[in-house]
């Protein structure tokens, strides 16, 4: 008897390389078991939305989203993402989040969805309540912190850390009005996802009947590393999460970058493939095209 092959939903925010994208894509849906939901940055819609294939099994959102590093509308972005695939009323198995960046680095990805149909993988670390990790939702972050800066001694970044420190020493000097439950536990992690669509649809459910759970990270900090984890893992579904979103990441060491991906080039073939990974992030076309092309002539689904 053939086994039937799951039918995935993958859902992209992207903002730049439209052909790196496109080659990330055709990887995707290059056996007919996914169709793909896009996302484009508002600040670039225009630019791109042209350039992404045209293929029935591709679709660009409508709406976009003015995304903005450590803000609440990376979950915007998200949520927008996940009602969309949710109103095409195709039963998909799985919805799977990537951005443009990323690269399917292994074969087999659909076999292995298959034997798993009911897991989440996701990364979800519990935080304690008292660790510097907590203030990112329990303390009400000034827009002006919600930003990215690379410099280790930018104003804004000594400011964070000085916030996050007094808040581990039980000082939050700018308290978030909206607390979770005290039931509740934090969770945290890489915001990228692949999740049943029964659990899609409850998140979805889930906000729609509980609006104060948006409110608590409505000016969180990096509130997408914290937002569906935390979710989940309050809920039933928390014994169906396997700690492992799929994806080989490799961070910066240096104090300027330790928080950032590296963008990963030819030097890194190897350690992608011991990573055992499926997936891999992040890629640059402007940065090293040579190792787009080795993996998208290479790996398929």
């Amino acid at each position: 008897m053939t086994r039937m092959m799951p039918k995935t939903a993958y859902i992209l925010q992207i903002h730049k390389n439209p052909g790196q994208v496109n080659q990330f894509i055709k990887q995707i849906i290059s056996e007919n078991h996914a169709d793909v939901f896009i996302h484009i940055d508002k600040k670039n819609y225009e630019d791109l939305t042209r350039k992404i294939i045209r293929n029935p099994r591709v679709k660009i959102l409508q709406e976009s989203i003015d995304v903005k590093w450590g803000d609440i509308t990376q979950v915007d972005a998200t949520i927008l993402l996940l009602k969309e695939v949710i109103a095409s009323g195709v039963n998909y198995d799985f919805v799977c989040f990537r951005s443009g960046q990323d690269l399917l680095v292994k074969n087999g990805f659909t076999e292995f969805l298959g034997e798993n149909k009911n897991k989440i993988f996701m990364n979800a670390f519990h935080v304690r309540k008292k660790e510097p990790h907590a203030a990112f939702v329990n303390v009400s972050w000034p827009k002006m912190t919600r930003r990215l800066y690379l410099n280790p001694f930018h104003p804004n970044r000594v400011f964070r850390r000085a916030i996050a420190l007094l808040y581990s020493f039980g000082v939050n000097v700018l308290p978030n009005k909206s607390q979770l439950p005290k039931d509740y536990s934090i969770y945290n992690g890489s915001n990228w996802f692949c999740i049943p669509l029964d659990v899609a649809n409850y998140i979805i459910k889930f906000l729609d009947e509980n609006e104060w759970f948006y409110e608590v990270f409505k000016n969180s900090l990096v509130p997408d590393e914290f937002f569906f984890q935390t979710l989940i893992m309050n809920s039933k579904y928390k014994a169906d999460v396997v700690n492992d979103n799929l994806m080989y990441i490799k961070f910066a060491e240096s104090l300027k970058g330790r928080n950032n991906p590296i963008t990963l080039t030819m030097e890194h073939i190897e350690i992608i493939k011991k990573s055992n990974e499926y997936f891999a992030r992040k890629f640059d076309e402007n940065v090293d095209k040579v190792v787009i092309e080795y993996f998208t002539n290479q790996i398929k689904m």
